[in-house]
């Protein structure tokens, strides 16, 4: 028979949001029950930003001795070892997997279950033959998968997802990446720098959730590390050679071919949810993922659903953030309303390319008047030091001086992002930004030379220019 538990919550999925509702509800003292089918960390620390960070931090290293000789340094020649960029990749995973380990989490009081949950009615789950868990509440967090395209022969070659390009062996000879996202964008820069040739293709927008303007500074920069862009453009076909994979772009007169040694897919996630019978529960569930109110519960008065399942912005920090709203309603009973809007992101390609709040087109769509300000980074005294001169900040605010948002490319952008994602969320004015005092010389000091422009005009309006002749004649 089954052994039957009755905790206050049970959490399917122990990715980062589902970890972060285990462990906050288990430090108050709660009953938790987690239940994964697969590694504990989830997608993040075994096939995502973990490794996608620790590899492009080693692709980092190899561009800068080649651009070190301009500082000085160096003969520009670095020697690339693939089996210890690994080996470096794979240390931290290592290093950080404790944190989400079953040994944690049984000390904090949580009982893991491995095994695939499934519902069995509106406040019951099984775990296969093992376990029956009728809970107080429940919490999805199962994550998105890779989406792979309908592209004719795709399936019948050996390509590549972000769930299996990190166990690569070598450095492929010439990466095709069918997507440039930042998943795309980020790993094929990555593996450029790393010694391979590499081609992007994508037949929409490149980084289409960002603002074009900021974008283009990111695409630049690729494009003069030798990744060959191919954008407005389809795959049509993909067949085996030989010794290489062929994929057709476009048709008729107009195809052209490339000849790849390995395919990446990074073509978008779709969420995981197909093994839970939602509909045993009365869970609603569409084209994009789990359907959920702003208070993030779904048809199911009992069931609350996170992170990348409920589709929308598909990043850890939100899954964690919407763990923190779960933990403060299912708790403590406290109304919570989950803002998309106040979730920041950044793509760590270089240029690092961040965003807090409103584009400008996401502004004007939705019938603000606004101003755009601007700052480069070569006007940085920091920025010129370090020969990082490349990008800006581009602040969205209301004719008021209101901060909607804010978009920087430029070194360390996702770094400089938070303070702007603080000001969107407490709906600051400009001038709050404009009279902070920042260390010198630092690239903070960007995004205050931005703020302080909102004022620039102002100072050559002539009630301005009076004010000041009058007091100048009172001593």
């Amino acid at each position: 028979m089954p052994e039957l538990l009755r905790p206050d919550i049970c959490v399917i999925g122990a990715g980062s949001g589902g970890l972060s509702v285990a462990a906050a509800a288990a430090a108050f003292g709660v009953p938790v029950v987690v239940v994964e089918k697969g590694a504990m960390g989830g997608e993040c620390l075994n096939t995502g930003c973990v490794p996608s960070k620790a590899l492009l931090a080693a692709a980092g290293h190899a561009a800068a001795a080649r651009t070190a000789a301009r500082f000085g340094i160096g003969d520009g020649a670095p020697t690339i070892d693939f089996a210890k960029v690994r080996a470096h990749v794979r240390a931290v995973i290592a290093a950080i997997a404790p944190n989400d380990s079953i040994a944690r989490f049984t000390g904090l009081g949580v009982k893991v279950i491995a095994g695939t949950a499934r519902f069995a009615g509106p406040d019951t789950v099984a775990v296969g033959g093992r376990f029956i868990v009728k809970a107080r509440r429940f919490v999805i967090a199962t994550g998105s998968r890779p989406a792979v395209p309908a592209i004719p022969g795709l399936a019948d070659v050996p390509f590549l997802t972000n769930e299996t390009i990190f166990d690569l062996d070598e450095c492929p000879r010439h990466l095709a990446v069918i997507g440039a996202g930042p998943v795309g964008l980020e790993l094929a820069q990555a593996f450029r720098r790393l010694g391979a040739a590499v081609t992007v293709i994508e037949q929409a927008a490149p980084l289409a959730k960002d603002d074009p303007e900021c974008a283009a500074v990111v695409l630049a920069a690729l494009a003069r590390e030798g990744v060959d862009l191919r954008f407005g453009q389809a795959v049509t076909s993909v067949s085996a050679t030989a010794d290489s994979i062929r994929l057709t772009i476009g048709d008729g007169e107009g195809a052209a071919s490339i000849l790849a040694s390995h395919v990446l897919v990074a073509a978008g996630r779709r969420a995981q949810f197909a093994d839970l019978d939602l509909e045993r529960a009365g869970v609603r569930h569409g084209p994009e993922g789990i359907v959920v109110d702003r208070g993030l519960r779904t048809s199911n008065r009992r069931v609350y659903a996170i992170g990348d399942v409920i589709g929308g912005a598909r990043f850890t920090h939100a899954a964690n953030h919407q763990a923190g709203l779960v933990i403060r309603n299912a708790l403590f009973r406290l109304p919570v309303r989950y803002d998309p809007d106040a979730v920041p992101w950044a793509t760590y390609t270089d240029p690092e390319l961040a965003q807090a709040g409103l584009t400008e087109a996401e502004a004007r769509r939705r019938g603000h008047r606004i101003k755009v300000l601007r700052w480069p980074y070569h006007d940085n005294d920091r920025a010129q030091a370090e020969g990082e001169t490349s990008g800006h900040i581009k602040v969205i605010t209301t004719r008021h001086g209101r901060i909607l948002g804010a978009t920087i490319v430029g070194a360390r952008a996702g770094e400089l992002i938070a303070l702007w994602g603080l000001a969107v969320s407490r709906r600051l004015p400009i001038r709050a930004v404009a009279g902070l005092v920042f260390a010198y010389p630092t690239l903070g000091e960007i995004g205050r030379r931005a703020a302080i422009s909102s004022f620039l005009p102002g100072l050559t309006h002539p009630l301005v220019r009076r004010i000041i002749t009058w007091m100048r004649r009172l001593g």
